[in-house]
């Protein structure tokens, strides 16, 4: 900034000339003060900070914004991004990246970051000499591969050269302490004090610690009476909570564990309801009734009971400890059932409350839209039930929705985005939905979605079960959105009802030709179901598919499907 010039016919005498100009000098010299501490505080506050996250219900990707509020007030511009957009150039570019990464199933990336991952771990991966890192893994100790992901990509940046910022962090189911205090100790001030640092925003709204009462307004069983299963159609009412969702979001639901199962614990542990517990607020029914999973055994309670018990078969799979032979050992049996391994043997109450989990939420995909069904969320959930050893045996939340929570009753909810998992923004795209069994519960909401928009895309649904006759649930409303157009095209898959299975994936295979038509012209490809066997093996059909119809290479096919990906138009929500 110059000074301003004084001209010689200005009307002034020599001293106001005097006077005007330093007046006039001293003024530059504070704006300049002034514009350059600005321009310094603007520096610092826009050093760069990558935060990147993997996730598959949303949870990483919620710490990843969190840690990126934090970061701005200390003083950085921080990047949020996917992994999937993560390219190995722009990676090799980075300063400072912090990962925040969950661990799916059986020790798998999720389905955002597994393209990242296998890029990361290939040969032509870059040496990131110049990169400080933090890994933030969230995991669950129930499961033998507990923070696989993180600890991968941990390792991987380490081999690569990167240096590391702190020590990962492992995270267990309730991880949102832990995992503040960590962001808070990884990301340091960027050494300038911000006058009005944006205030980190305070968490309100409904939460799996603070879920809302909602009413159930509907509960009835949609499977046939021989059905070898229980699918239920559960709507709540969600009343004054002014919660929202979009198609393809899911609802967390809170779970009570049922009185018939916490009246068998207290009497195995031969204890009062109203025991206390050492550094518990709450009694021993109430725990065992809110706060503890008290089916599902934990890894501890394995280890706990093992020396009190005389059972070759567990100290066998324990000692071996090889997950496939627990999973058998396990099947079927619950915790009760292995504190009964030893049923004359008295137990410390608080040593067995010692080796519980805490009681978890469960998610469940929406199967409404809130467009057609406005002020409700629907769910399709299958209850879980079987006997072991001469005691009914049932599912933690699937049997407390149908049995515990009846048309008139209240069960905590709270909603659970999927911003990867919806109907395409263009109304025109085609859609191709693959969702056997309860699998079905998105594409009944994106098929009302796609209704009440007057979308003109194609709709495409394989769906199956074992018997048309009992297991076609929704059949009604399918055969209407059929009959009116909505649905252009329905692949039917019962397994049961001929000598040869027939499933989805064949299904697929049967009617390849037109399915890789279609995705040439842009359709979007969904799955929703199981992963262990349905989603695998037709991802694996697709793969066959785009090379047989494509004439293209086992790699090239490869690449193809990777591309999909990338560009969102393959997507799962599968469990």
């Amino acid at each position: 900034m110059e000074i301003p010039y004084i001209p010689k016919d200005a009307p002034f005498s020599e001293d106001q000339r005097a006077w005007l100009s330093g007046f006039l000098a001293g003024l530059h010299s504070r704006i300049a003060v002034i514009e350059n501490n600005t321009s310094t505080a603007t520096t610092v506050q826009t050093k760069p900070l990558d935060i990147v996250y993997g996730t598959q219900t949303g949870n990483s990707e919620e710490l990843a914004n969190e840690a990126a509020t934090l970061a701005k007030t200390k003083g950085y511009q921080p990047r949020v991004a996917g992994l999937d957009a993560v390219s190995m150039d722009q990676l090799s570019q980075m300063e400072s990246l912090i990962v925040v990464i969950s661990t799916y199933g059986e020790g798998e990336m999720p389905d955002n970051a597994q393209l990242f991952w296998e890029a990361l771990s290939a040969t032509t991966a870059p040496r990131l000499e110049s990169l400080n890192f933090g890994v933030l893994a969230l995991g669950d100790t129930s499961y033998e591969h507990f923070c696989r992901a993180g600890k991968l990509i941990d390792t991987r940046l380490e081999q690569l050269g990167a240096n590391r910022l702190a020590a990962r962090l492992d995270c267990d189911v309730d991880y949102e302490e832990t995992a503040a205090e960590w962001l808070r100790s990884i990301i340091p001030d960027a050494g300038v004090s911000i006058a009005d640092p944006e205030p980190t925003p305070v968490k309100t709204g409904w939460s799996r610690k603070n879920p809302y009462s909602a009413k159930v307004i509907d509960n009835r069983v949609l499977s046939g009476e021989k059905s070898a299963k229980e699918i239920r159609h559960i709507a709540f009412a969600l009343g004054d909570s002014e919660m929202t969702y979009k198609t393809g979001d899911a609802l967390g639901v809170v779970p009570i564990n049922q009185t018939d199962l916490v009246e068998a614990w207290l009497e195995r542990l031969d204890a009062a309801p109203d025991t206390a517990i050492p550094n518990q607020d709450l009694t021993l029914v109430e725990l065992l009734s809110h706060k503890l999973e008290i089916s599902t055994p934990s890894h501890e309670l394995l280890e706990g009971i093992k020396p009190h018990v005389n059972d070759d078969e567990l100290s066998r799979v324990m000692s071996v400890g090889d997950k496939e032979a627990i999973d058998s050992y396990l099947w079927n049996k619950d915790s009760l059932d292995l504190l009964n391994l030893a049923p004359d043997l008295k137990f410390d109450v608080a040593e067995v409350i010692s080796w519980l989990k805490p009681l978890q939420y469960r998610a469940y995909s929406i199967s409404s839209s809130p467009k057609a069904h406005p002020g409700e969320v629907h769910l399709t959930v299958a209850a879980v039930r079987w006997n072991y050893n001469s005691r009914p045996h049932r599912g933690v939340c699937s049997t407390y929705l149908a049995d515990m929570v009846p048309t008139g009753e209240t069960a905590g909810v709270f909603m659970m985005p999927n911003k990867l998992f919806g109907v395409p923004e263009d109304d025109t795209a085609p859609m191709i939905m693959v969702g056997p069994g309860t699998g079905i519960a998105p594409f009944r909401a994106f098929l009302e979605e796609r209704r009440e928009l007057g979308a003109s895309g194609i709709n495409w649904l394989f769906f199956g079960d074992q018997h048309r006759a009992e297991d076609f649930i929704y059949e009604d409303e399918i055969g209407e959105m059929s009959s009116s157009g909505l649905l252009n095209r329905l692949d039917l898959a019962f397994s049961r009802d001929q000598d040869e299975k027939i499933y989805v994936q064949h299904r697929m295979l049967e009617n390849g030709k037109d399915l890789y038509g279609l995705l040439q012209e842009g359709a979007y490809f969904f799955v929703c179901g199981d992963a262990q066997r349905m989603a695998r093996d037709v991802d694996s059909a697709l793969h066959k598919i785009v090379e047989s119809h494509g004439g293209m290479s086992s790699e090239s096919a490869t690449e193809y499907v990777n591309d999909l990906k990338r560009e969102k138009r393959y997507v799962r929500d599968v469990y």
